[in-house]
């Protein structure tokens, strides 16, 4: 498996990201800038937490438009797995890879906290090596409130493509929603940070069977074109 972090600027999470990827499940990844066109030799992409273009206009708003976005939509096209965390969950909304939009929190203002997630759907890329139905991830974001049409929601639950919720919704985010992928199943978005609940320095480990989940999928899909 070979991963790319793209880090756009204002970025703030990329090194946390490489950390998780790298030190704790030895996977080969590069940091790579936004201006990059071409991601043909990664197998997943990640795109991480921070304030890209200083959030100017709307969180992603500005993100949308990097060269690097066509990109990662052609990495869609090729079914490869992409995962955008906090701000980079806004800029897959914003470039229309998820559904929906990220709002400002209900009670306006910065959260920076614990929140428990509980694991909707056991059985996607991003899910698969949960065992614990409720686990616990850092938040940091002023605008996590997702939000989606009434059509849309019932669509997106009938697909299952809503993976976690919120036991305790911090931001209002609609049906409690914490993170969704695309129909497709390889594009996933979620707020709250697994990359910082990897190592046991910090007190928390309920972030890694999200990493193991991903490369259970990659392993599985290369065993998968090899037969």
């Amino acid at each position: 498996m070979k991963a790319a972090v793209i880090t756009f600027p204002g970025s703030n999470c990329d090194l946390d990201m490489y950390h998780a990827l790298v030190d704790e499940f030895q996977i080969e990844t590069e940091i790579l800038p936004a201006t990059i066109t071409d991601l043909s030799a990664y197998d997943a992409i990640f795109i991480p937490g921070g304030f890209s273009y200083g959030d100017y206009l709307r969180t992603g708003a500005i993100a949308r438009f990097a060269p690097v976005m066509a990109a990662i939509k052609a990495a869609d096209q090729q079914g490869k797995i992409i995962v955008g965390i906090c701000n980079g969950f806004q800029i897959l909304t914003e470039a229309g890879l998820l559904p929906g939009a990220l709002q400002t929190n209900t009670q306006p203002g910065f959260i920076c906290d614990i929140t428990g997630l509980k694991v909707v759907n056991t059985t996607s890329k991003f899910t698969n090596a949960f065992t614990k139905s409720i686990n616990q991830f850092p938040i940091a974001h002023g605008e996590g409130n997702y939000y989606v049409d009434a059509a849309t929601l019932a669509t997106m639950q009938a697909n299952q493509q809503i993976l976690f919720t919120y036991t305790d919704n911090p931001n209002g985010s609609i049906a409690d929603i914490a993170g969704v992928t695309n129909v497709n199943g390889n594009v996933f978005g979620m707020m709250p940070h697994p990359e910082r609940a990897v190592d046991a320095l910090l007190g928390n480990v309920d972030g890694r069977a999200f990493f193991s989940s991903i490369i259970a999928s990659l392993v599985n899909q290369q065993e998968a074109i090899k037969a």
